[in-house]
């Protein structure tokens, strides 16, 4: 068995994902960007203007541009609220 995947879920005034199955997700942290992957620690962070790269279960990688937002990780999920651009 691989290793288990994460769920992303992104909202936003102009758009929303839920579920979205995903290896990887790099965020634009206030303090720098950050990559979450199965198992990471809870947390809660802000997100500057840059960009979200997520990896799918299927190594399709996509890239969503934010004006600012936050995160919270917690029990592999992932979810934004976020400003996009």
């Amino acid at each position: 068995m691989g290793t288990k995947n994460i769920i992303l879920n992104l909202s936003s005034p102009e758009k929303a994902l839920s579920g979205v199955e995903v290896q990887r997700v790099t965020l634009p942290g206030e303090n720098g960007r950050f990559t979450v992957l199965s198992g990471h620690a809870p947390i809660i962070s802000t997100l500057a203007e840059g960009d979200i790269l997520y990896t799918a279960a299927d190594g399709k990688e996509t890239v969503q541009h934010i004006k600012s937002g936050f995160v919270e990780v917690r029990d592999n999920i992932v979810s934004v609220s976020a400003e996009i651009q």
